[in-house]
């Protein structure tokens, strides 16, 4: 037997109506804050992450599915969903369009790395990305965005951390005050702080190896090197959230693993998720559009795994809709009253009711014994006597009662009892 990839996971129908759930409220609340959704194709050109995700993280030299195509190009299975969007934006045109530019998207994604709770190698992401504003009021809408979704989600648990990365001037003085740090201790690190430390100081930061952990533990911390105009947009944005009623904290530790961030950047964590406690996480990145060949535009986003965030919601006991049942079963208590009942079931459905009938041939008891498992409010019995007087025998299954309604009424009679 041929089982599914490592890594990736089927969704049955049992768990489809959840994930419907999520991905209502994630386009219900992007349609409040007025971003609209953009899709984009789940391969690229591979130049397209290593100069827009960065070739010093750890999705571009580990992570990325990366082969040649038949015409001997190298492409790419997306492993986050920015850089498509931020291609998009620029291909088409949009830079010149009306600004800010608000979009989301909800998109499978991946990454070649070891699955594990919450983390598969075919994710799915729900994302937001904000084009043209350099506004601090540009961070604090895309903030109270993500912060509105997980609530309107039911969550309660969970924080947001803030921090500043500052803007290349002044994280410039950052990174070497990194390589003083860390230029002592380096022998201690690993090979891939090692590979960092001349790239990209502040990857090291983000490593997850407990012994270099423990060393950036004790780096300079970015905050103590804003330039001016930092600090004060910095501050702006925390201003901003105290007024919305947006809590959060500061935390200097948060660096984002991406090359494209600067200025805001932020996670939603939570201890629901276990040890892997981040939820959502985002920042700016005014840089990405120039380092993609387009001309310099600001722009904001987050990103969330749908993967994680149901996990923590059903950590969280947090309420989600009970699996759709159809609104009757049509049974048919011999041969050509289940051809009748399959034909009234057609009928049924073209007025817009949900409705199941015998596909399998069963007993009468054995399909009153489905109907229970399948939740149906309303058993529709045809037999003999039904077929010849032209009306059915209605059960409402809730009210625990039973009427006498004509075929050509059923679908007035369902629709009343939805009501």
């Amino acid at each position: 037997m041929i089982s599914v990839p490592k890594g990736c996971k089927d969704v049955l129908p049992s768990r489809t109506p959840l994930w419907q759930y999520v991905e209502e409220r994630a386009r219900r609340t992007a349609e409040r804050y007025a971003f609209r959704e953009i899709r984009t194709p789940v391969f690229e050109h591979t130049e397209l992450f290593a100069r827009g995700v960065g070739d010093t993280t750890d999705v571009v030299t580990k992570e990325m599915y990366t082969f040649l195509d038949k015409g001997g190009r190298s492409v790419t299975l997306r492993p986050e969903g920015t850089a498509g969007v931020a291609r998009a934006f620029v291909e088409n045109g949009l830079q010149g369009g009306v600004l800010p530019f608000k979009a989301y998207y909800l998109c499978s994604a991946y990454r070649y790395e070891r699955p594990q709770a919450g983390r598969l190698r075919e994710f799915h992401q729900f994302g937001a990305e904000l084009y043209g504003s350099a506004e601090p009021q540009a961070d604090a809408e895309i903030l109270c965005f993500a912060h509105a979704f997980l609530r309107e989600l039911g969550l309660r648990n969970f924080t947001l951390k803030l921090n500043s990365i500052g803007c290349p001037s002044c994280r410039a003085a950052y990174q070497e005050a990194l390589r003083e740090y860390f230029r002592p201790r380096l022998g201690e690190m690993c090979e891939d702080c090692r590979a960092r430390f001349g790239k990209n100081p502040m990857r090291m930061l983000d490593c997850k190896e407990e012994g270099c952990k423990a060393i950036a533990a004790g780096a300079p911390r970015v905050l103590d090197y804003l330039c001016d105009d930092c600090r004060a947009h910095f501050g702006e944005v925390q201003s901003l959230l105290r007024a919305a009623g947006v809590p959060f904290t500061v935390d200097p530790a948060i660096v984002r693993g991406l090359d494209y961030y600067s200025r805001t950047v932020f996670e939603f964590a939570t201890d629901a998720a276990g040890a892997q406690g981040t939820l959502l996480g985002g920042g700016r990145y005014d840089g990405l559009l120039s380092q993609l060949g387009a001309k310099p535009t600001p722009a904001v986003g987050f990103g969330v795994g749908l993967e994680r965030l149901l996990m923590v919601m059903e950590a969280e006991g947090a309420e989600t809709p009970a699996p759709p049942a159809a609104d009757c079963y049509l049974l048919g208590m011999d041969a050509p009253s289940r051809t009748r009942a399959f034909l009234l079931a057609e009928e049924l459905r073209r007025e817009g009711i949900s409705c199941e009938t015998d596909l399998m041939a069963r007993s009468v008891k054995a399909q009153f014994k489905y109907a229970d498992k399948a939740a149906a409010r309303y058993v529709v019995v045809i037999g003999e006597e039904e077929l010849s007087s032209g009306e059915a025998e209605v059960k409402d299954m809730r009210a625990s009662r039973s009427e006498r309604v004509k075929f050509g009424g059923l679908a007035q009679y369902l629709k009343g009892g939805k009501r």
